[in-house]
């Protein structure tokens, strides 16, 4: 694999470093775009990703929030959902993610989970804001203690769900993740 796709994809901007990008980045990043756009007449929100592994692309995703009533039905989770089906595994490993958009917190958190290696973004989420896709407020709750937040979350039964979790920890044919 060359050097240049091991390292993220990003176009130049006052907070990125230019990265060159391959003949192959801009032909898969041209069908993320093209997904996102096409979306937008089937009802769906402006972004589109695709999943590539070893030259191919391996699934392909857009945002269906709406029209599946799915607040997770955003393009990267969908391309990873259908990636991980085809491929029949949970690790995404050896795949780039070519996506219209930054990803937003829920998404590149997906991403990670995945354990994709490198992500290739179209839009900024300073774009996706400035047509009220605004995640601002989710970053600043992440960082906010949990006593602090919006949503107010409860510790409860924590002795009762340690169970659970013990008899994880005992299982001898655990697959982990």
């Amino acid at each position: 694999m060359k050097k240049e796709r091991q390292q993220p994809c990003v176009h130049t901007d006052k907070q990125a470093r230019h990265i060159e990008t391959s003949s192959d980045d801009t032909m898969f990043m041209e069908e993320a775009i093209r997904l996102s756009a096409e979306n937008i007449d089937l009802g769906g929100g402006p972004f589109g990703a695709v999943i590539v592994r070893n030259g191919q692309i391996i699934a392909g995703g857009t945002n269906r929030v709406v029209p599946n009533n799915d607040p997770t039905a955003h393009a990267e989770i969908m391309a990873i959902r259908e990636a991980c089906n085809k491929l029949k595994t949970f690790r995404l490993d050896e795949c780039t993610i070519y996506t219209s958009c930054e990803p937003c917190p829920m998404c590149l958190s997906a991403i990670y989970w995945a354990g994709i290696k490198r992500i290739c973004y179209g839009n900024t989420k300073d774009d996706a804001k400035s047509i009220d896709f605004d995640d601002s407020y989710i970053y600043d709750q992440i960082q906010l203690p949990n006593n602090k937040r919006d949503i107010k979350s409860q510790n409860i039964m924590r002795n009762e769900a340690l169970k659970a979790f013990q008899k994880w920890s005992i299982k001898e044919d655990k697959t982990p993740y």
